[in-house]
């Protein structure tokens, strides 16, 4: 058995001139696989034919599902398919659930033969992601095509592969968050984080509490640009929201794709928006309203049993709609100019025996912690949950470089390491000349594709708490669906390889490579992007 990984790379470059999708050069195509297979091999020499006409065999419930998928998308391009208990003699694919020798829950084997395509998983986790391997070799146009007869050996290298989409500094419909996740499945990213509450809007439905979303949602006009001195506003108001059917409409949608989708309810700082429906809440009478600027704004929820009351029956209803385990909570950008003036937060500091504002704030996310721990929760925040103590299960999103998440992994807490100078998806991505306006920043698709997720900084024993990476869309000044997908991709493909293969089956040329065939499927697809690599 001899390893064909160089001979592939040759491919690829070759490949890489194929603009056609003709029956002879998608046969190539297959070698443009994102994120890199961990192991690709060949035994014989020979092709495969799939064309219309192919039969899907598959008797257990979960290799159903994923027939079925599947079947869904060669409807797309015109296939006719059957599913069946039986192989034919050729032109098949057989997906089978059983014990692959692998420890790995995602772990796959795609097999092609003269005859036809074997994909064997333990679970429907890995019969999924082969299905995605499988799709990125097949034609476009609903031709035949011939594949190289080879076996992938496959399983990612971290359990938490992250996307995330901020929807409350700008609102997209429900039919595009199932575009967005239908991309993050197709280059096996397996958890959503929804940014769904901020001072400029409250975007999901609580229905106890309606003005959240009658007052919280609608703001009466955006600030234009970056003129934030003298300040300048549309005049143009800005709102939508999410109804609980709607979002377990997007749930369900996302566990079909092997999606975790984990939501973010911002506290106590980005609360404007729910101070303005519910100003008993604040520290000061108010009243407010929802934002129009960006950045951090000085007031947020003050920390009276009024308070908390308030955000246990909102997260009563979130954990009752997200069946993950985690619920993000925010943390971040919550200036204590106003608990320092309350005397509700001073009297909380002295009947806890806090030392200052920020043991204040590490007692009001271990308070909200227990809370969510009783309903068999676990708590993320981003970095700033480590000033005053951390909560004592609480995972740390590492946004401000990465010294937050080597402290939390030193003090054994899990991390998810997403630092601002690569994971920012906000960034500008080449030279601001002729590039749309962005918040700030430059994030190469190289810089993503070069990040090592685990800090040289951690030993051994604390590199486990490293679950992996995420990618962060900060929508300030992204108002449109195309606008959110040019940011996105392709540097979406560069950290699906950064977080699914291993560093020695990385190679930067390659990947480039690559590129040439993504960027036909993302047309297929629809999909907006920057073409410049």
């Amino acid at each position: 058995m001899k390893k064909v990984l160089l001979f592939f790379s040759v491919l690829a470059i070759v490949a890489s001139s194929c603009q056609s999708n003709s029956y002879e050069d998608l046969a190539l195509s297959q070698i443009a696989i994102v994120p890199q297979p961990q192991s690709i091999e060949t035994t014989e020499n020979g092709t495969m034919v799939i064309s219309s006409g192919l039969t899907i065999v598959a008797v257990k419930e979960e290799e159903l599902k994923i027939a079925n998928y599947l079947k869904d998308y060669f409807a797309e391009i015109n296939w006719t398919v059957k599913v069946k208990e039986d192989a034919p003699s050729s032109n098949f694919i057989s997906i089978q659930q059983k014990s692959i020798g692998s420890d790995n829950i995602e772990a796959y084997v795609l097999s092609i033969s003269q005859k036809g395509i074997q994909i064997e998983a333990a679970n429907g986790k890995g019969l999924f992601y082969a299905v995605q391997s499988l799709i990125q070799m097949l034609p476009l146009d609903g031709e035949a095509v011939k594949l190289p007869v080879m076996k992938i050996k496959d399983e990612p290298r971290f359990a938490y592969r992250g996307m995330h989409l901020d929807v409350a500094r700008h609102f997209f419909p429900v039919e595009f968050v199932k575009k967005y996740l239908d991309m993050m499945a197709f280059y096996k990213m397996n958890n959503f984080h929804w940014h769904l509450t901020e001072d400029q809007g409250w975007r999901i439905e609580i229905k106890k509490y309606p003005k959240l979303t009658e007052v919280g949602s609608v703001r009466k006009e955006t600030m234009v640009e970056k003129n934030f001195n003298p300040y300048v506003g549309d005049g143009i108001p800005h709102g939508g929201f999410y109804t609980q059917e709607e979002v377990k409409e997007i749930v369900a949608y996302a566990m079909e794709r092997q999606i975790n989708v984990i939501p973010e309810i911002e506290m106590p700082g980005h609360s404007l928006a729910a101070l303005a429906a519910y100003p008993e809440l604040g520290c000061t009478p108010g009243p407010f309203e929802v934002g129009t600027i960006w950045g951090v704004n000085k007031n947020i929820y003050c920390p009276s049993e009024e308070t908390f009351t308030f955000l246990e029956n909102v997260l009563s209803e979130v954990v009752e709609l997200f069946p993950g385990q985690y619920i993000h909570i925010g943390g971040d950008e919550a200036p204590k100019d106003r608990w320092k003036e309350s005397a509700v937060a001073q009297a909380v500091i002295k009947r806890e025996g806090l030392k200052d504002e920020f043991e204040l704030q590490s007692y009001f996310i271990r308070r909200i912690e227990k809370f969510l721990i009783s309903k068999g929760k676990k708590l993320i925040g981003w970095d700033e949950i480590l000033e005053g103590g951390l909560a004592p299960e609480a995972t740390v999103m590492s946004w401000r470089g990465e010294a937050g998440g080597i402290e939390a992994a030193e003090q054994g807490h899990d991390v998810i390491m997403t630092p601002n100078s690569v994971a920012y998806f906000d960034h500008y991505q080449a030279g601001p000349e002729g590039e749309p306006l962005a918040i700030g920043g430059f994030t190469t698709l190289q810089d993503v594709y070069d990040y090592e997720p685990i800090p040289e900084e951690l030993s051994n024993e604390n590199q486990k708490h490293v679950l992996g990476a995420q990618a962060n869309v900060w929508t300030e000044y992204m108002k449109t669906t195309d606008y959110v997908e040019y940011m996105v991709f392709p540097r979406m493909l560069a950290l699906s390889e950064t977080v699914w293969s291993q560093p020695e089956v990385k190679d930067w040329a390659r990947f480039q490579e690559k590129l040439n065939w993504q960027m036909q499927l993302l047309d297929a697809r629809n999909v907006n992007y920057h073409k410049s690599n």
